[in-house]
């Protein structure tokens, strides 16, 4: 682990620099289908979500449905390689607790699809975006203890799920009828 005022020693740097193997790119592509798995998984509850977000009194403010996707893509991959990151780090408690933690961050949010568009349950989904949010802060600083740039790449992941949950939340106090 380094921080921003301890240089990595020439051990760590030398090793990041060394050419990936083939193991290191498997992980990479391991830690991005399991990212795109669980979107994969609220996907499936989302089927049906154009026709009920069509459905719902937006807000002012609300994206158009066609934002969604792109910005999820990004941010899928960009919690792929973060988890990656943190992944190559040497093994041991922070490690293990930091991944358990994204793990765990990423089943709330594929939970929520099937809580807001296949269920309808408004207050349940701002229940489920409200854990999600504290479980990717603790995730954020987790990786950002172990690597820095694992946890900056969380940033954009945790201003949008920031911005969904009071999306969620004015969608339910404005559509009680539809999302009760």
């Amino acid at each position: 682990m380094t921080s921003p005022s301890t240089p990595p020693s020439p051990a760590t740097a030398s090793a990041r620099r060394a050419p990936l193997s083939f193991h290191t790119w498997l992980a990479l592509a391991s830690w991005l289908l399991l990212c795109f798995i669980a979107a994969g998984t609220g996907s499936v509850a989302s089927v049906q979500a154009p026709q009920f977000y069509a459905q719902l009194v937006q807000p002012p403010w609300a994206p158009p449905p066609g934002v969604f996707g792109p910005v999820w893509s990004v941010l899928y991959t960009l919690m792929g390689i973060a988890a990656w990151l943190v992944w190559r780090e040497p093994a041991g408690k922070a490690r293990r607790q930091a991944l358990a933690l994204f793990c765990a961050q990423l089943a709330l949010n594929a939970l929520w699809s099937w809580l807001f568009f296949q269920w309808h349950r408004g207050a349940w989904a701002l229940a489920d975006i409200a854990l999600l949010g504290i479980c990717v802060a603790a995730t954020f600083v987790a990786f950002l203890r172990l690597r820095t740039l694992a946890g900056l790449l969380l940033l954009p992941y945790l201003a949008w799920i920031s911005f969904a949950g009071a999306l969620n939340y004015t969608l339910w106090r404005m559509n009680p009828g539809l999302l009760g």
